[in-house]
């Protein structure tokens, strides 16, 4: 083994190479070719399916049907248990009868154990069985092996319909062959006949060790892949398995390189690119006209998808079935592919989109409602220098009249990068420093990451040494790697013990210098290993319980931020509900974590593609998502700078960030003009924080994404499947930023065919008689639009922080339809602890028919005091005629109130209602 001066001089060497690239070193990461599992599954021949049901094996309990399956090239069996869940959802299992030893079954990505429900078999013939779950039902063909899916009476969703399915049985490594003797007369040795003629992976030359540039991956279970397709009819794009720097619609991948799930640190990654990033979410969805499906691969190994549907319009033959006019029936289809596990699959069969994802979210769960302050704007960069460092920058933010809530330090702030410890000649007092930022109603965030600096001197690693806590190599010795300290081991937080250990780390006794107002931020945990095989740990380590860490290796970095959550919630008693970054994410992350696109770069396609990711983050369960404002690496010019707060504004995590050698960015190191630009994008995001605020209790309830795609609320329109420049806020705000440099005009595409009306929100100038416009931009502003038929929430009084404006009044902006009708929603509570589980909040419900504006509480039995109250309301589209308004509320009684109209914007003001927000209230429009 190399010495720990040897590693930290490779990983040095490594580390400033990739710095230096000019884009990512795609040859230090593998191609599907490269990956022996990825090459044997994707060479499965289609249509030659070895598998078939045994019938008089059949069994089945109230919800799950039982079978074993066949393998006739192998002679292995194998048990299948098809499931029906809530939801009309369908579960399907593959694994061995018999394995030699245990395969690995995910933990953690489901939020519960999926409620089941009654499953019925309706028809067994001698060549399929029919079970029905509520509406749908699924049919399971006997030989060759297929399950189709149905939504009603419609096919959505066929496994298995290619015969790509391949499931490598584990077996013991054959022994080497005898040399035989040489020349004419040497008896000729017997080859041992076997009645099977196998599935070919032992002969693999990957199969039982691998190498990889300089590193071996000794892989002593041999090969284990798992593969399955999946046909979806009626749908023409794929969406989903992020985290890729990628379009929304995921393209064709007949003539190139599968999409990768594989949690990875990739350097000043490249746009267009469907190589692995930090994160790993595998769930797909295809859509339609006509309907939305999805599948969940639960599974946590390394795993290739390969996609080919009319979704990519430059590659034409993967147009391959349907062509405008032609009577084909468009179709996706999907090959995912595993290197180990088993197969488990859960069936999302829709119908509508949002249907689908909620569907997934009863799955892996939602996000807890955030704190506001985490909603607001936050301020880092790698690194602020001490402590007089960060006071300077957040007086600034005041001096400049910016709102700010959160201040974060990179890994500058610690003693040589020793994590739960202080710089003491730069942060000689931190208690001091978050207190200076709390007085203003501020937040300060700070980096933990997983690698352990191996120094004798440093406690967490003698303990982590001492009691066993460290990942292992397959020997049993603790596995050594490089990252930022230096020579580095990782806490294996598979092992609950480790879990309990670093629990205790963030108590206030002992992680001195931090209070319940610091947060914090889980880099480098897919975990990055400067000098490990793709930037990582080698997939031969050993994990608790005997895993492999090739198992779990999607899923580390969740189980990491899951610990650091339990620390936070147990450091504040439960009561405080806790804020958490996370670069690696897996299915479920939401629950534990906000995430963000790594580490961008200060050009206008990395400005551009931050849209599509986080969108398909959120469909993907995982909304709180944003990107880098300015981009991480490189320096941007004004205007890039300013156009990347005018989009990340409408994002829901929305931080600037920055390498450590780019230039110093806060707003005021550049001119006047972009003083100006980012404070009005800054108090823009500030005054609409109630509707994101509500938004994210929407997403806690019932598992809607807060940002959407636009095709989420219009299904049938297919001029909107590809676009992923534009997003909606909830279903109520339209976005379109400008993501090139020195344009004029951007071209907006309204939803809705001519019959939804879009209102300017600065000016209230409707828009939508067409779908598309193309339309003037100024520097100072970005295309946003609020949806006729709605009330928005807004607080228009901006100060320096949330909690600054805490009991500030609100102002509704409401747009009626035609009809005369509009309505929305408000959510209000302590924006920071638990109590709203415990009934202490206001849900409210907002309605406009006709001259009646009301509010009434949708829960009767929530109840939580506000000072806030409203001030104002603004209604576009107001009957004609109104002179004034009457206030009618049990507090208050019977108010007259001044309207006032406004021809040029077709605007009525109702001034200073002055009810509280608590109450329920009615406001008459009179003539």
């Amino acid at each position: 083994m190399a010495s720990s001066l040897q590693l930290g001089i490779l990983g040095i060497g490594i580390l400033l190479i990739a710095l230096m690239v000019d884009g990512v070193p795609k040859e230090n990461f593998k191609t599907c070719e490269q990956s022996s599992f990825c090459r044997r599954c994707r060479k499965q021949e289609a249509g030659k399916t070895p598998y078939k049901l045994l019938p008089d094996t059949i069994s089945q309990n109230e919800s799950t049907f039982q079978v074993e399956l066949y393998n006739k090239d192998t002679g292995i069996y194998y048990k299948v248990d098809l499931t029906a869940l809530k939801n009309g959802l369908f579960r399907l299992y593959i694994n061995e009868k018999n394995p030699i030893h245990p395969r690995y079954e995910v933990e953690y990505a489901l939020q519960y154990p999926p409620q089941l429900t009654k499953l019925n078999v309706v028809e067994k013939t001698a060549s399929q069985i029919t079970v029905v779950n509520g509406p749908n039902k699924a049919v399971l063909h006997i030989a060759p092996f297929k399950i189709d899916l149905y939504s009603g009476d419609h096919l959505v969703i066929s496994a298995n319909a290619r015969g790509l399915m391949r499931f490598e049985h584990l077996r013991t490594k054959p022994e080497p062959k005898p040399e035989q003797p040489e020349g004419e007369n040497a008896e000729k040795a017997e080859e041992p006949v076997s009645e099977f003629p196998g599935d070919g992976a032992e002969n693999d030359p990957g199969a039982w060790e691998e190498n990889f540039k300089s590193h071996h991956d000794a892989k002593p279970f041999g090969p284990e892949a798992v593969a399955l397709d999946f046909s979806f009819p009626g749908a023409e794009h794929a969406y989903g398995v992020p985290e890729h720097a990628d379009s929304l619609a995921l393209k064709s991948t007949k003539n190139s390189e599968p999409y990768r799930l594989y949690n990875l640190d990739v350097f000043e990654y490249e746009v267009n690119e469907r190589m692995s990033l930090y994160g790993a979410v595998p769930v797909l969805y295809a859509h339609g006209k006509e309907r939305t499906s999805g599948i969940f691969w639960h599974n946590a190994a390394e795993t290739w998808i390969d996609i080919v549907s009319n979704s990519d319009n430059n590659v034409v033959e993967s147009i391959v079935n349907y062509v405008s006019g032609s009577g084909k029936k468009p179709q996706v289809d999907a090959h995912f592919m595993s290197e180990s596990g088993v197969i488990d699959i859960f069936f999302l069969l829709g119908p509508e989109p949002m249907d689908t994802f909620k569907q997934f979210a009863t799955l892996t769960g939602t996000a807890h409602l955030p704190p506001i302050f985490s909603l607001a704007y936050h301020q880092s960069r790698w690194n602020y220098n001490d402590q007089e460092d960060v006071q300077q920058i957040a007086d600034s933010f005041d001096k400049y009249d910016m709102p700010l809530d959160v201040m974060w330090l990179d890994i500058e702030y610690t003693d040589s990068k020793k994590y739960f410890t202080w710089d003491k000649r730069k942060f000689p007092n931190p208690l001091e420093m978050v207190k200076n930022l709390t007085d203003k109603g501020r937040k300060l965030v700070v980096i933990i990451d997983p690698h352990i600096k191996r120094d004798s001197g440093y406690f967490l690693h003698n303990d982590a040494t001492s009691n066993g806590y460290y990942v292992k190599h397959r020997d049993g010795k603790d596995y050594e790697g490089w990252c930022w300290p230096g020579s580095s081991s990782y806490l294996d937080f598979f092992y609950p013990k480790v879990r309990e250990y670093y629990m205790d780390l963030y108590d206030l006794s002992k992680f001195e210098g931090t209070t319940n107002d610091v947060h914090i931020w889980n880099d480098m945990n897919e975990p990055s290993v400067f000098n490990g095989p793709e930037v990582t740990m080698p997939k031969d380590l050993v994990h608790f319980g005997g895993w492999e860490h090739r198992d779990v290796h999607n899923i580390n970095g969740m189980v990491y931020t899951m610990a650091t959550y339990d620390a936070l919630f147990k450091r504040s008693g439960g009561s405080l509900r806790p804020f958490i970054l996370s670069r690696s994410f897996f299915a479920g992350s939401q629950r534990f974590a906000a995430v963000w696109t790594g580490d961008n770069t200060a050009e206008w396609e990395h400005l551009e593609v931050s849209y599509p990711m986080c969108l398909s983050l959120a469909i993907s369960g995982i909304s709180f998502c944003g990107a880098d404002v300015g981009g991480f690496f490189k320096n941007p010019d004004s205007e890039l700078f300013v156009r990347w707060y005018q989009a990340g504004a409408w994002l829901p995590f929305f931080r600037q960030h920055s390498h450590i050698e780019t230039k110093r960015r806060e707003p005021w190191t550049f001119n006047d003009e972009v003083v100006n630009i980012v404070r009005e994008s800054l108090r823009l995001r500030y005054s609409y924080l109630p509707l994101w605020y509500t938004l994210f209790r929407e997403h806690e309830v019932n598992g809607t994404p807060v940002i959407r795609p636009i095709w989420a609320h219009y299904p049938s329109e297919s001029d909107a499947f590809a676009i992923d420049d534009q997003l909606l806020l909830g279903d109520s705000i339209l976005v379109k930023p400008v993501f090139k440099p020195s344009v004029a005009e951007v071209t907006v595409y309204f939803p809705g065919q001519g019959k939804v009306a879009w209102y300017d929100i600065d000016t209230m100038q409707k828009y939508g008689e067409t779908s598309k416009l193309t339309m003037p931009v100024t520097l100072h502003r970005i295309p946003v639009f609020q949806r006729e038929s709605t009330i928005v929430p807004r607080k228009m009084r901006i100060r320096r922080s949330t909690e600054a404006m805490k009991n500030d009044p609100y102002t509704l902006i409401v747009i009626a339809d035609q009809q005369g009708q509009a309505k929305g929603n408000l959510y209000i509570d302590d924006e920071a602890s638990f109590e709203y589980r415990h009934n202490k909040y206001l849900a409210l419900r907002f309605k406009l028919e006709g001259k009646k504006l009301t509010s009434t509480l949708q829960q009767k039995l929530a109840s939580y005091e506000t000072k806030s109250w409203l001030e104002r309301v603004d209604i576009v589209n107001p009957p004609k005629g109104i002179t004034k308004a009457v206030l009618h509320s049990k507090a208050l009684g019977k108010v007259d109130l001044e309207a006032k109209y406004n021809p040029n914007n077709n605007v009525l003001t109702v001034r200073k209602p002055g009810v509280n927000m608590g109450e329920e209230w009615t406001i008459d429009l009179v003539a």
